[in-house]
């Protein structure tokens, strides 16, 4: 697989845009290298009439929809936004209101799957935030207070076990450990 191949692919999981020095870090390979082949990606895109594009600003690059697909892409997301949520939507969101905050890796390792779409889909409800840890250059999730409110309660505290669950170390020592939980590849609904 090209190097460009693998670029392509970590765009199109990639939540925010990514620098060219994460990117020669995660394909290990030089940052010339990297910067070139993404180049050679932003070119081949600007040529064709895909539902997707990606944009540069600076050293960094983000895939993003073609603007022409506007329409059919805030529909989907109004669609995406209204409907009850699923299973697996609970499921990480009562995990980052009893435990947050919570990155997206421990999120996985703790469902066992990739949780991207989830997470997307609850910051578009406004039911979790994102926070960056600077010094970790990693994104923590917490409950908003927009779903502490739609619940009606005045704080997180007042969930049923709260304290308890919050505070149990079981899911630390879990995570603590290395390869204790492995992934599975996403599936489509989850």
């Amino acid at each position: 697989m090209s190097i460009k191949s693998k670029i392509e692919s970590l765009l199109f999981i990639a939540a925010k845009p990514l620098a060219v020095s994460q990117l020669a870090s995660l394909l290990r390979a030089d940052k010339e290298e990297v910067s070139k082949a993404a180049d050679e990606l932003l070119a081949d895109y600007k040529t064709g009439q895909a539902g997707t594009q990606i944009i540069k600003d600076g050293v960094r690059y983000q895939m993003v929809s073609a603007p022409v697909n506007a329409k059919v892409i805030q529909e989907f997301i109004k669609d995406e936004t209204t409907g009850e949520l699923t299973r697996p939507s609970l499921e990480a969101l009562t995990i980052i209101a009893y435990r947050g905050p919570v990155s997206k890796i421990d999120l996985d390792r703790i469902r066992g799957v990739n949780c991207a779409l989830i997470l997307r889909n609850l910051l578009l409800r406004g039911l979790i935030e994102a926070k960056l840890d600077k010094k970790k250059n990693e994104t923590y999730y917490t409950a908003s207070f927009d779903f502490i409110r739609f619940l009606g309660l005045s704080r997180l505290g007042d969930l049923p076990d709260y304290e308890r669950l919050h505070q149990d170390d079981s899911l630390d020592k879990m995570l603590g450990e290395e390869n204790t939980i492995p992934l599975t590849p996403f599936v489509k609904g989850e």
